[in-house]
């Protein structure tokens, strides 16, 4: 636990953390494989989950098209478009993260993203649920070419908001990816184990604090900052 003063500013993971990614990908690969004459969209989905290619890469498509034998002239492209239209449209923030948003912005706290989306994804994901406003900063992995568990993104976050790690907090899914590299850096973490669609036990070991709704991030600033 960290020994750290009062929080000033919050750092969010995005994907499975303000919303449900995984299930808006799983909505987008059964429409793709529709559209592709067939009625497998969970088989197409698991190629995303393959750590060839990517979650999100548009090579799983192809990859999967090719094992089928679906011609890709004229398909794939449209394929890729089908995907990225109905992922977007089917996205929804989790329960009480708008409000929770909205009353910290009201507390006056800065707020950054810090996600491996690129900044056209999540800029577009951010004005789809209506959550951009809240938001000073945003890294991207466009902008520092590192992906997380790397500690590029989380420095490049604290250097865009001016603070040190001793008065931010993240906020974030992925035990590996957002909660280990930020406490080896020194911020304080709260794992958003509702979000966490691959752990076995959802434990949060290594967490400060772990919350089940995002409606419980409030309570926890102020348990800090009256410490």
């Amino acid at each position: 636990m960290s020994t750290s003063g009062a929080v000033s500013t919050l750092l969010f993971d995005m994907d499975n953390t303000l919303f449900d990614l995984v299930e808006a990908q799983g909505t987008s690969c059964h429409a793709v494989a529709r559209f592709l004459g067939h009625d497998d969209g969970d088989k197409l989905f698991s190629y995303f989950l393959h750590p060839v290619h990517g979650f999100e890469s548009h090579a799983n498509i192809r990859q999967y098209m090719e094992d089928r034998r679906i011609p890709l002239d004229g398909a794939f492209p449209a394929a890729c478009r089908v995907y990225e239209s109905v992922k977007l449209n089917a996205i929804r923030p989790y329960p009480g993260v708008v409000e929770t948003l909205q009353h910290l912005s009201d507390e006056g706290y800065p707020m950054c993203i810090v996600t491996d989306a690129h900044s056209r994804d999540a800029t577009l994901r951010l004005e789809k649920t209506g959550m951009l406003r809240y938001f000073t900063s945003l890294v991207s992995f466009d902008l520092v070419q590192e992906k997380k568990p790397g500690s590029g993104p989380f420095l490049t976050a604290l250097e865009m908001m001016q603070v040190s790690p001793l008065d931010v907090l993240l906020i974030g899914d992925s035990i590996r990816r957002d909660i280990e590299p930020c406490t080896r850096l020194g911020i304080r973490t709260v794992y958003a184990r509702y979000g966490d669609r691959f752990s076995a036990d959802r434990q949060g070991r290594g967490a400060d604090y772990a919350i089940d709704s995002m409606s419980e991030l409030p309570g926890i600033i102020r348990r800090i900052n009256r410490a």
